[in-house]
């Protein structure tokens, strides 16, 4: 595959985000996290948690991986890899798919979205292959995107152009005051629904926008040129309804939402069925294939996978934490906690974890084993709070 970034090693030093000088002097207190100093908190985890589910709240996820990719028949090479329909996709449409390792094990999971050209990016990307090819836009997470950047360049065509958007900053604004507070400075952007995205223009600068987010709440991603950030970035807050909002929050909204953090609730250890992501294999690919691991998916798919990632509500006010081991009534081990802490929206602990299938009913009782002391639980499906997303009425 041709590549436009030749370097995709990952800097051994944290690196700084373009808002890093922003959140310094919005009170933002910073920690390495995935290669990048980042802001974990402002005024508080809580605070900010409940704001965002109460208003908006502005997070920088400048830090995942932004990658363009042209060419011909992108979408039959990106099927390989991603067990997701691609050919189906139209533009300015997305999905949430998942990177498969040869075996089906997952390398990551990402969002994808057909473009209607490079374009969309202002023309980033070199060739937009007007004449019959295909522009696709893929965020993959921070902490494995060199690897991800790696994988596809080894096993995608030479026939595909990759391109790291790494002069693009991603911000996303979350919460049920998104969409208003959006408009007061961009106007068009009501007109999306979730998982729908666009190009627009702000005062000059191009936008690629898209109604998602990972908090279970109705929201946008916006990725823009990295030097206009800051600016944009204090537009948003300048609004009644939006706060800058830190790593905390966005993992406690994200355990409600039930959603999975890719290096802790997946690995390359656990496949599309193990995670609780068989909505992921689109029904053209599960009649078809032709994706990496494919007999293997499949198979779970038919018959089960032996483990499951589930939802667990945790009795008591002692949150369990990653790592924490689910025993049997024997107390041998027999799965592990990936996820897990308060639940601020619901006043108490939940988690994720790892389990036999055979536990993995709702209302199944678990035992959590925590530095020697246990815990009660109970298997609950998830998302722990409702989603929220802003879809089509029906019949419109």
């Amino acid at each position: 595959m041709s590549e436009e970034q030749d370097d995709i090693e990952q800097p051994e030093e944290p690196q700084t985000l373009p808002l890093d000088a922003w959140h310094r002097a919005a009170g933002g207190r910073m920690v390495p996290f995935a290669g990048y100093h980042m802001p974990v908190q402002y005024e508080g985890i809580m605070a900010e948690h409940l704001w965002t589910r109460e208003s908006a709240g502005l997070f920088d996820v400048s830090h995942m991986g932004q990658v363009l990719l042209t060419g011909e028949d992108v979408a039959g090479a990106l099927e390989k890899l991603l067990p997701g329909d691609l050919h189906g996709l139209k533009a300015g449409r997305m999905r949430y798919s998942l990177l498969l390792a040869e075996d089906g094990g997952i390398l990551d999971d990402l969002m994808v979205t057909r473009l209607p050209s490079a374009e969309a990016f202002g023309g980033e990307g070199g060739n937009s292959e007007p004449n019959g090819g295909e522009a696709f836009y893929i965020v993959v997470n921070g902490a494995v995107k060199y690897d991800d950047i790696g994988f596809m360049r080894e096993h995608l065509p030479d026939e595909v152009t990759i391109n790291h958007l790494e002069d693009h900053a991603l911000l996303a604004l979350q919460g049920p005051a998104a969409g208003e507070a959006l408009a007061e400075i961009l106007s068009g952007t009501d007109q999306l629904y979730f998982m729908q995205a666009a190009a627009f223009d702000w005062d000059g600068v191009p936008l690629w926008i898209s109604r998602s987010g990972y908090t279970g709440e109705d929201g946008f991603e916006i990725s823009l040129p990295a030097s206009e950030a800051e600016r944009f970035a204090s537009a948003l807050t300048a609004l009644d309804q939006v706060k800058p909002v830190g790593l905390g929050a966005r993992d406690s909204l994200r355990l409600e939402a039930g959603l999975p953090l890719y290096g802790h609730d997946l690995t390359p250890e656990t496949t599309p069925m193990a995670g609780d992501l068989g909505f992921a294999l689109s029904k053209r690919r599960r009649e078809e294939g032709g994706f990496h691991g494919a007999e293997r998916v499949l198979g779970e798919h038919r018959d089960g996978p032996a483990t499951k990632r589930v939802g667990i509500r945790v009795e008591g006010r002692q949150p369990v934490r990653e790592g924490a081991e689910v025993v049997d009534a024997d107390g041998t081990v027999v799965g592990h906690v990936t996820s897990g802490g308060h639940a601020p929206t619901l006043g108490t602990p939940i988690a994720m974890a790892m389990v036999p299938a055979a536990l993995a009913e709702p209302e199944t009782r678990i035992i959590i084993r925590q530095r020697g002391k246990d815990f009660t639980g109970t298997v609950a499906k998830m998302p722990f709070v409702p989603q929220r997303y802003r879809r089509p009425s029906k019949g419109s």
